[in-house]
């Protein structure tokens, strides 16, 4: 059975900073493209980052261009989202999510998700 287990989620004060991880288990990740969503209450679930397997194409959205950095280390099957100047409107359940492709995963079409990790920013 795959799993994608979140941690790193908190409360936070605007400026400041969290570190996002995801351990994947169950499978091998092999070539597969992971990242992160948002979904805030009300709204959407949307596309936050994603890195293809190799590392070498990483994909943001774009308002967190220059504050968020992905990566990931395949040795551990994990998956990292570094958040630094954090904002008010970045208060979301983060999920962690794995795809075959790294584009469909910018389009939304996720083959597996986390449970989420709430992360809170204070004003």
């Amino acid at each position: 059975q795959v799993q994608l287990v979140e941690s790193g989620g908190g409360l936070v004060q605007a400026g400041g900073s969290l570190r996002l991880s995801c351990a994947a288990s169950g499978r091998t990740f092999s070539s597969y493209a992971m990242g992160w969503f948002r979904q805030s209450p009300g709204k959407e679930r949307e596309f936050v980052a994603a890195i293809s397997w190799s590392g070498g194409r990483i994909y943001y959205k774009d308002s967190v261009k220059g504050r968020f950095t992905i990566s990931n280390n395949n040795a551990k099957n994990t998956v990292y989202l570094q958040m630094n100047s954090l904002k008010p409107e970045d208060t979301a359940v983060y999920y962690c999510a794995a795809d075959r492709g790294v584009q469909a995963m910018v389009a939304g079409t996720v083959t597996y998700w986390g449970q989420g990790t709430q992360v809170t920013v204070s004003s």
